[in-house]
């Protein structure tokens, strides 16, 4: 694997009149990796996948992409592709010729014999002939992965990939992303949806208010000294309740958050991550059977919290859009 970084960012600013969406970012994203970022709305996720893709360019810093300094708005580094805000599609035409139209305008990088190969590896043959306009918002995002993919990209940007994706379909897509990077495709997801950046990313950024403040694997964020709660299902909850309440470093929380569901026979108890396995060697130990223990909220979600609870209450900045010229563009906005 090469060792030039996909992505290297040193210093990056971004401004749009008085409102700063990006202060000095610093970031360094490996080729081969799925990379996950994450922020609260107004973090500026958005204007910094506009500058990956090229709707853009920093006022600021220096930005390299795939071993090339970033050039000027509009034209975009080789090699890259994906789509911010929803993908680009064209609603009267069908999947098929709304990927033989986006291939000719992207000329012999994305030869219109590409087409059958991303319809199936999205899992969209059967619908090839049907109206975009006539899509769920899950097929337009499974063919806007397909229009990704006609340049095969060696860097992938995605915003919200999972948005209207059944359990199947997301599976398949999750499935699309592993094969990518395995093959040295570097894949940066932006989502709101925890649960799949665990399970795809190798490592994230967390931004805040247009600045990283936290960047690294997904195992540092788990290995903080931070309390979790856990639900735990075990043989004989009242047994584990007495252990428990004995233990340094548990605590028993009777009285969940608000709209967490507590099922008879479950407790939910916070601790920090290093106890655990103490925790479960004393259970066994006592003969009490685990049967299930899994985090309320996942060490990402948690993390994500506690990195931005504070500024949560502050009205977040709205970004501006990053469109291409209205030349050749169709709904949505990407590459």
């Amino acid at each position: 694997m090469p060792t030039t970084p996909a992505v290297r960012a040193r210093g990056i600013v971004k401004r749009f009149d008085d409102v700063i969406a990006l202060d000095g970012i610093d970031l360094d994203i490996a080729p081969g990796q799925i990379h996950g970022l994450v922020g609260p709305n107004g973090a500026g996720k958005t204007t910094l996948l506009g500058l990956l893709l090229g709707l853009a360019v920093p006022d600021k810093g220096q930005l390299d992409i795939l071993g090339m300094p970033a050039g000027r708005a509009f034209t975009g580094p080789d090699g890259v592709s994906g789509f911010v805000d929803g993908p680009g599609l064209y609603p009267s035409l069908t999947a098929r010729r709304n990927l033989a139209a986006l291939a000719a305008l992207r000329g012999p990088v994305a030869a219109t014999s590409d087409v059958e190969e991303v319809l199936a590896e999205v899992g969209l043959t059967d619908v090839a002939d049907a109206r975009v306009r006539g899509f769920s918002l899950g097929m337009r995002q499974r063919l806007g992965l397909a229009t990704a993919l006609l340049t095969q990209p060696r860097l992938l940007i995605l915003d919200e990939p999972s948005n209207g994706l059944d359990p199947a379909g997301k599976n398949h897509v999750h499935g699309v992303l592993r094969r990518l990077a395995a093959s040295g495709t570097t894949v940066i997801l932006s989502s709101h949806r925890m649960d799949d950046l665990e399970a795809l990313c190798t490592e994230v950024t967390i931004l805040v208010t247009g600045r990283v403040v936290f960047t690294g694997p997904l195992g540092k964020l788990s290995a903080e000294d931070q309390d979790l709660d856990y639900r735990l299902v075990t043989s004989d909850p009242d047994a584990a309740r007495q252990l428990l309440l004995a233990m340094p470093g548990v605590r028993l929380v009777d009285e969940p958050d608000a709209g967490m569901r507590v099922d008879a026979g479950v407790l939910v108890v916070r601790v920090q991550t290093p106890t655990l396995d103490e925790l479960v060697a004393r259970l066994v130990t006592a003969g009490i059977a685990v049967r299930e223990l899994a985090p309320v909220v996942s060490p990402l979600e948690a993390a994500f919290l506690a990195l931005t609870e504070p500024t949560l209450t502050q009205p977040a900045l709205a970004e501006p859009a990053l469109t291409e010229p209205a030349l050749t563009q169709p709904e949505g906005a990407g590459r």
